[in-house]
């Protein structure tokens, strides 16, 4: 299947559907899901220093004799690598557990008050070095996108947030889309978190399509890059298998009702 992608401010495609690989980090697992993910045709990966799985993926795509190039590696730089010094070595890290000398995107997984100004501008060396190709944030709120602009000479292609039908964020997303700044969701499906809300159950029915592929189609729809996270061959599978439906005005105006400001993960709001 080929997965569409979307363009970011700076010139580059990003596949709009990952494969999400918190919690991955069990070697015959990781390997499971990555070769069900390639053989679905997945090519865009999201990982983190935290997830403690890098080392998995370098030797997944190496394994199986991938084009370097027809790779879509997304990392994170960890909370306790925040601060310019720490976020270069922790990077070289990566490249190297990534068996790679590049990263497609890398971003700062938290807006650590105080040290994240010295690791966007880290981030922004590591850019002009060339070994990264896009640069971005997760978990930043219009607060602290704001305060970017007073720092940064680049500022993100990317946020990476908790996005799904039960927490919209629509402030947020107006704000990124009227900055350029692509909102990319991670948990799309809110952890299995209110799987039985009578609205995408009606919408599911109505397209004959599961109750998770509604809720990343909403996604989808409104180009927002998902990265719904699976170890499961069968949901893996099954995730990537929305392009063949479309929701109408009505699913949309109905999906719109189902926010309920449900957060499933850490929440940045309060950090100042």
């Amino acid at each position: 299947m080929q997965i569409p992608s979307l363009l970011l401010k700076d010139g580059q495609k990003i596949p709009q559907v990952g494969l999400g690989t918190w919690k991955n980090k069990n070697p015959e697992e990781f390997s499971i899901s990555f070769k069900a993910a390639i053989d679905a045709g997945y090519r865009h990966f999201d990982l983190a220093q935290v997830y403690g799985n890098e080392i998995l993926l370098g030797e997944a795509w190496k394994t199986h004799n991938l084009n370097r190039e027809e790779l879509f590696i997304t990392t994170k730089i960890a909370i306790q690598n925040i601060g310019g010094g720490r976020t270069k070595s922790s990077f070289e890290d990566s490249l190297s557990k990534l068996q790679t000398d590049y990263i497609d995107l890398l971003l700062l997984h938290f807006p650590v008050t105080l040290l994240r100004e010295k690791s966007w501008k880290a981030l922004e060396e590591i850019k002009k070095s060339g070994r990264v190709r896009s640069i971005g944030v997760s978990n930043y709120t219009i607060k602290h996108l704001e305060q970017m602009k007073s720092y940064a000479q680049e500022m993100p292609s990317v946020n990476q947030v908790e996005l799904h039908v039960f927490l919209q964020q629509p402030e947020l997303v107006e704000y990124c889309r009227a900055n350029n700044i692509l909102v990319e969701a991670y948990s799309p499906l809110a952890h299995s978190r209110d799987m039985n809300d009578p609205v995408v159950e009606r919408i599911a029915a109505k397209h004959s399509k599961s109750y998770a592929q509604i809720m990343l189609r909403w996604l989808v729809e409104q180009n927002f890059v998902v990265i719904p996270k699976s170890v499961s061959p069968q949901r893996i599978r099954e995730n990537i298998d929305i392009f063949d439906f479309k929701l109408d005005d009505q699913d949309l105006n109905d999906l719109k009702t189902c926010d309920k400001d449900l957060r499933t993960c850490w929440s940045p709001v309060h950090v100042p």
